[in-house]
């Protein structure tokens, strides 16, 4: 398991993406992937919720385990899900050490209040890796004013930039920006020691980060601009299963070739006396 800060000082791209099963987190790993994110999209993409607030701790524990389990030799990040952190430092505290226990190898916290640098210190002092999340931060969405791009002027960028020295300084290992404009991330993350991983973030950031099902066209609500799809998984599962299901009501499927039988002189003993 390559460590993430090693990939800055050797000016290495991070490639890291999401996952939320034992199979996926199977491939990703086959595939040589940086990093995973077990995100708190999860509840949007995997669960059908409308956003991220409604995943409990308890909900994003067994997605966790199930990728820890797929993808023993990759770097995992757990998600701390809305408020699941915000009350108390020992809160925080308690519910990062449940993520390093289900199989983690690090947290995602959100935001830089104070409250939230005290617990990235705390979190480091007990052992558990910080990859801190600045810009756009889904869980503060309703205070934010919505999807907007951010960093749009030099003053919210020194902003953002003030906001991860201050996490930097705090031992986050890496820093998650989120929908800046690629000319502030790039500024951004020359002035870092550590890592800066993007998402709708341009191509300055030292990593990117994207939401699997969204590349892999397998999540359809909606499809963000920063995102390039590899795959249509959508379709060739939507015509796999038409496939099978006219095989079925046609009497196509199961054919003798996906059947069992049984040996010779077996099947009229069955019939024996009836």
């Amino acid at each position: 398991m390559k460590s993430i800060n090693v990939f800055k000082k050797s000016n290495e791209k991070i490639a890291m993406l999401t996952a939320y099963d034992y199979s996926t987190a199977q491939t990703l790993e086959e595939a040589g992937i940086d990093a995973i994110l077990v995100g708190d999209s999860l509840a949007m993409v995997a669960l059908g919720h409308e956003n991220t607030y409604n995943i409990t701790l308890e909900e994003m524990l067994i997605f966790v385990r199930a990728v820890s389990k797929g993808a023993k030799k990759t770097f995992i990040v757990g998600d701390m899900p809305f408020m699941s952190y915000n009350l108390s430092v020992e809160q925080g505290l308690k519910n990062a050490s449940e993520m390093i226990k289900a199989g983690a190898n690090a947290v995602k916290l959100e935001g830089c209040s104070e409250h939230i640098l005290e617990l990235t210190r705390r979190c480091v002092e007990c052992g558990i890796p910080v990859l801190a999340h600045l810009g756009l931060t889904p869980q503060l969405l309703n205070t934010i004013g919505g999807y907007k791009i951010q960093a749009k002027t030099a003053e919210t960028t020194e902003l953002i930039l003030e906001s991860a020295k201050k996490l930097q300084e705090a031992g986050a290992f890496a820093v998650v920006l989120e929908l800046l404009t690629a000319e502030s991330a790039e500024y951004i993350t020359n002035k870092l020691d550590i890592p800066t991983i993007g998402i709708g973030a341009g191509a300055g950031c030292d990593g990117q980060i994207v939401v699997t099902d969204d590349i892999m066209g397998k999540f359809t609500d909606f499809a963000p601009k920063f995102v390039k799809r590899f795959a249509n998984i959508h379709d060739t599962v939507l015509e796999s299963v038409r496939r099978y299901s006219k095989e079925v009501k046609d009497g196509e499927f199961p054919s003798k070739r996906e059947s069992f039988e049984l040996g010779e002189g077996e099947k009229e003993k069955l019939y024996v006396n009836k």
